[in-house]
């Protein structure tokens, strides 16, 4: 599997930039995980929209689903220009009704509930659901191929049973969107200190930090999470690959 960061950035993108998205390819299928703001911009320096197999969401915020509906106008125009003649797959929950209605767009896109008690098959990925404790429904996913796995949160605040979920996954792509000794709960999100606990309780191999905050020294986060984590760590940034 390879990972590509798209967007990284919590609540809104910084100029030129994009929030949540990331890439995930294997064996030729590209499966887009999350969809937020400037995701589309910055996903057509890599592959266009035509070339996706599939879209999976953690949630409905839209820092993590505001490039859906341009996704959609995408493909239909290129129903007139590139003949585009597929239906694209988008997964989501069924918490949120209106959040999973706006997945299917005319023949371009359908949305397709995944139940998170149940393992979902997306090509060649075997995806299983953790809900997170947020401030609206969202779940984290581990994304299994080949006898690798990657882990993302989602947004979530810090819980014990995120450890479990994630137990001796790979790659934990975890959310780290406040500082050491800052209180992230009543927003739903983690601190850096927090993800490196999450990591080293889980036994993963490697942690990168994403969803980050508008503020401080992004650099301190990384150093913040190794007080917990021994493992390689990584800050995303746009363009990030990471081969699972």
């Amino acid at each position: 599997m390879e990972l590509t960061i798209i967007g990284h950035w919590g609540g809104f993108p910084k100029a030129g930039e994009a929030s949540s998205g990331y890439l995930l390819t294997h064996n030729d299928f590209h499966l887009l995980i999350d969809c937020g703001s400037a995701v589309l911009s910055k996903l057509q320096n890599i592959i266009s929209a035509e070339k996706l197999d599939g879209i999976i969401l953690s949630h409905y915020h839209p820092d993590h689903t505001a490039d859906i509906g341009v996704i959609q106008h995408a493909l239909y125009v290129g129903k007139f220009t590139n003949n585009y003649d597929r239906t694209l797959p988008i997964y989501g929950h069924g918490l949120d009704r209106e959040g999973f209605n706006q997945l299917t767009y005319k023949d371009v896109t359908a949305g397709i509930f995944y139940k998170p008690e149940e393992i979902l098959y997306v090509g060649p990925f075997r995806i299983s659901f953790l809900q997170t404790h947020h401030t609206v429904p969202c779940f984290a996913m581990k994304i299994e191929a080949d006898g690798k796995a990657l882990v993302y949160t989602g947004d979530t605040s810090y819980f014990k049973e995120m450890a479990v979920f994630s137990e001796q996954a790979d790659v934990l792509l975890c959310e780290s969107n406040f500082y050491k000794g800052m209180d992230g709960k009543s927003a739903g999100h983690m601190t850096s200190e927090e993800a490196g606990k999450t990591a080293h309780q889980a036994g993963v191999d490697k942690l990168i930090l994403t969803h980050l905050p508008h503020f401080g020294d992004l650099g301190s986060l990384k150093a913040e999470a190794a007080e917990q984590f021994t493992g390689d760590i990584l800050i995303a940034k746009e363009g990030l690959k990471i081969t699972i």
